[in-house]
């Protein structure tokens, strides 16, 4: 075994103040054993030469006992067999990254890391830690929509980093990212628990903390992956830990309908059933008559009637539409909750698609456009040229998270069940089922990218339709009699 092992201590001599090191006579018992209360053991070995030539020798101290320094002499040994005598570029960056890991962080590097570094020809010296990296790695993403980049800085802020970030990258394990999962998962049952406790210091505490549910789970990990197979690339590390991380498995929530029994318990003791709730066709249309004096009663209706999505409505241009031909352009979405709104190209190639309009609406958005046309006169300061078609009263463009706010304060005038705004979404497309649209159809409207999540959704329709299915299936089976 190459190098040394020693003991010495920090005394230093009465007369000539020097350190007594390994000459101090309180390192040994009048026995000759070492004493264990006094000094600290040391190791010494060569390193490899530096780039220049120069010698170098490793002296580490601080060990308790003789095993510990042993042990980590023979870790050194191991570390510097890895790499090949005639390989003395890495015998330099061996040297180096033994250098710079012991005065950082007063420890060896680990065995396996170095070996699979050499074998891949990964950086060994020079680490971000996990969060350094997640920021330079989002800060590096060019060509990212808007929503997606808030999506990614949410989940580094409020996940990753809290969890991971202090984590040197190259020492990142699976294990850490099981551990932060199982204490996001056991945050987010305590959380619930609170808040279904009606304990209402406790909820009171907790307000405006978010629940993180299986499929928020499943994106957290996809945005650390991301973000790991960025730094594969760059050689920074050489496996993705984050590959094959068990998370609990996601369940698509299935919009439930507002039927009468479920109406009546909830002006009981206000309850409700389910996170996506939708009007049955009657609620939709209480609802629309209740707002028709509104200034966003035509965004309203286009949102229950052939399902935008937020962002898309808002984001909707004056010349996406086609009122003769009966079509309106999906291209653009206005995307932003109170800050400044910013328009951005719809996210996927499926979203952005032309859809069909009934007469009804074709009518409610050409008297939209006449009254626009007479509040772009009536303006005293001159309308801004963004083209939009729905804005408040001085042209600006709407805020989507002041029009989320302002459905819920005409849901409450309406006195109707709470439902979302993306819930009207989900009523278009219920509504359709039930009138017999075909489900392709249906998955054209919505623009989703395939007919499986259509169906996955929307599976359970309003429950005359059900029941009336129930009845055509029943009478096709043969009875002598009937119950």
């Amino acid at each position: 075994m190459k190098g040394s092992i020693y003991k010495r201590c920090t005394c230093r001599d009465s007369q000539t103040g020097r350190l007594l090191g390994r000459g101090c006579p309180q390192l040994k018992r009048a026995n000759g054993s070492w004493n264990p209360r006094h000094g600290a053991w040391h190791i010494q070995c060569d390193l490899p030469r530096r780039a220049d030539g120069t010698r170098r020798t490793l002296r580490h101290a601080g060990y308790l006992t003789q095993d510990d320094a042993t042990a980590d002499l023979l870790q050194l040994n191991t570390l510097l067999a890895i790499p090949d005598r005639s390989d003395t570029t890495s015998q330099i960056c061996l040297g180096d990254l033994v250098e710079h890991t012991i005065s950082t962080d007063g420890r060896l590097p680990e065995i396996d890391t170095v070996r699979r570094a050499l074998q891949t020809g990964t950086r060994l010296i020079g680490q971000p830690t996990v969060g350094e990296w997640l920021e330079q790695w989002l800060a590096g993403k060019r060509n990212l929509a808007a929503s997606t980049r808030s999506k990614y800085a949410e989940h580094i802020r409020r996940h990753l980093i809290p969890h991971l970030g202090q984590l040197r990258l190259d020492r990142l394990r699976r294990q850490h990212i099981a551990a932060m999962i199982q204490a996001i998962i056991e945050r987010a049952d305590y959380v619930q628990a609170i808040r279904e406790s009606g304990d209402k210091a406790a909820c009171l505490a907790l307000r405006g903390e978010k629940v993180t549910g299986a499929t928020t789970l499943h994106r957290i990990r996809a945005t650390l992956r991301a973000a790991l197979n960025a730094a594969i690339r760059e050689d920074l590390i050489a496996a993705n830990p984050a590959t094959h991380i068990e998370l609990p498995s996601p369940r698509r929530p299935r919009p439930l309908v507002w039927t009468p029994e479920r109406v009546r318990r909830w002006q009981a003791d206000s309850t409700i059933p389910g996170p996506v709730m939708v009007w049955t066709a009657e609620q939709t249309g209480r609802f629309l008559d209740a707002i028709l004096d509104d200034p966003l009663y035509p965004l309203f209706h286009l949102v229950a009637y052939r399902g935008l999505r937020r962002g898309e409505a808002c984001g909707l241009h004056d010349d996406d539409l086609e009122l003769a031909a009966g079509e309106i352009t999906i291209r653009w979405q206005l995307l932003g909750e109170h800050k400044t709104p910013t328009l951005a190209r719809t996210k996927t190639e499926s979203s952005d698609a032309t859809i069909a309009l009934d007469d009804d609406t074709i009518t409610v958005l050409r008297r939209h456009r006449a009254a626009q046309a007479k509040h772009r006169l009536a303006a005293r300061e001159p309308w801004p040229a963004h083209g939009l078609l729905f804005t408040d009263p001085d042209g600006q463009p709407l805020r989507p998270g002041w029009v989320t706010a302002h459905f819920q304060r005409l849901i409450a005038r309406a006195a109707l069940p709470p439902i979302r705004l993306h819930d009207l979404r989900h009523g278009a497309a219920t509504l359709a089922l039930a009138a017999g649209v075909d489900l392709k159809v249906v998955q054209a409207m919505l623009r989703h990218s395939t007919i499986t999540l259509t169906a996955d959704t929307y599976s359970s329709v309003l429950p005359q339709l059900a029941k009336d299915a129930a009845n055509a299936t029943a009478a096709t089976i043969p009875r002598a009699q009937r119950q």
